[in-house]
């Protein structure tokens, strides 16, 4: 019986071993997928990539200095330096000698990067065009650039500062109708 085993077994072997195992693809990819045929949507192309700012992109622009003005009281610069930059808590930035330097390439630095004791570092908080606006903002405060370039009326175009004086609309009263100015009502009512 032992020899009729080891037959029926050493037979099942080689039977196994004629077997060929059937081949399949994992993944079949439908006929014109492959095809490599590109599909034209648009006769516009991308143009290149619009370049990082540098540091004498923004130095001469009003615009970018207005800019750089709303920055400075919105990232609350003025909380440590003043609103004109005289000082306080941080360095003044109204004078032309700075700590770290006054270049525009200094200043960058000290706000993206912070400084010890006190200056936290920017990194994250602003892109890089927004740090070069208020570098050619802090910059006028300490009077590094030319003069021409600050803008004279405020930190955007066509925005006036109030005038303290006026009420509500920006009406003051010399432009108000008092009741005695009107003319008196018909008699019967005016029906």
């Amino acid at each position: 019986m032992r020899r009729a085993t080891r037959a029926a077994l050493l037979l099942a072997l080689v039977a196994a071993g004629a077997c060929d195992r059937e081949k399949r693809d994992f993944q079949t990819i439908p006929p014109g997928a492959s095809d490599e045929t590109l599909v034209r949507t648009s006769a516009l192309h991308a143009g290149p990539p619009v370049p990082e700012p540098t540091a004498g992109t923004y130095q001469d622009n009003a615009w970018a200095i207005g800019e750089g003005q709303r920055l400075y009281n919105q990232m609350n610069c003025s909380g440590c330096h003043a609103p004109g930059g005289g000082g306080g808590i941080g360095p003044a930035l109204s004078d032309d000698e700075w700590i770290y330097g006054s270049e525009p390439e200094n200043v960058f630095d000290t706000i993206v990067k912070g400084r010890p004791h006190g200056m936290p570092s920017y990194r994250g908080r602003m892109g890089n065009s927004e740090v070069w606006k208020l570098v050619a903002y802090v910059r006028t405060l300490g009077g590094l650039t030319r003069k021409d370039a600050w803008s004279p009326r405020g930190e955007h175009l066509g925005e006036s500062t109030p005038d303290p004086n006026t009420r509500g609309h920006g009406l003051d009263d010399s432009s108000r109708v008092h009741p005695e100015q009107l003319p008196p009502a018909p008699p019967g009512g005016g029906d």
